[in-house]
């Protein structure tokens, strides 16, 4: 009997053992596999999911999808460069904004103009063939404007989720939805 206890309980250590070098090896396994340049400082997600025996050919995907939460992270255009393809199209554009490159780049410079410490944390990123689907928390300070409201330094946290679909290596396709009634209503714009 108690060698059955003994027993049990030297597995359950040996599985706790074996989850903690897993979740610590795994962001540095996935950092070495992608092919991130070292100049690169890429957000790690808290959690990717793949298709079994797919570990191989989502690295481009997973390296894409952490390329462009580093551009949203720090606003620097080379990140945004390097994830988005020549003909990246975004299928969810909104009103007014320019399609492309050109209309990530200028969205990033309107939040980081009302929110300028704005960070990108990717919770989950799943990856399916050549599809991320990736769940964001953004954060940040209302220290900025936005339209004719001045910030105050408020905290500020909402949520968005991305569709990617990825060929040769960056983001081609884009489906975005983020909690902008959240957002609003943190920067004082729509009340509750």
């Amino acid at each position: 009997m108690k060698a059955d206890i003994f027993r049990a309980q030297h597995l359950s250590i040996n599985m706790i053992m074996r989850q903690l070098l897993f979740s610590t090896l795994f962001p540095i396994a996935v950092f070495a596999v992608t092919g991130a340049s070292a100049e690169e400082t890429l957000p790690t997600p808290r959690s990717i999911i793949l298709t079994a025996g797919q570990e191989a050919a989502a690295q481009p995907v997973i390296l894409a999808a952490r390329r462009y939460a580093a551009f949203w992270n720090t606003g620097e255009a080379r990140y945004a460069e390097a994830a988005l393809a020549k003909n990246f199209v975004d299928r969810t554009l909104p009103s007014g904004r320019p399609q492309g490159l050109k209309g990530v780049l200028e969205s990033s410079k309107n939040f980081r103009a009302a929110i300028p410490d704005l960070r990108a944390e990717i919770e989950e990123l799943l990856v399916v063939n050549d599809r991320a689907v990736v769940r964001y928390t953004f954060t940040g300070h209302f220290s900025g404007s936005f339209k004719d409201v001045k910030g105050d330094g408020r905290a500020i946290s909402f949520r968005a989720v991305d569709i990617y679909r990825i060929q040769n290596g960056q983001i081609s396709d884009n489906w975005h939805l983020e909690d902008n009634l959240s957002l609003m209503q943190q920067l004082g714009v729509v009340t509750p």
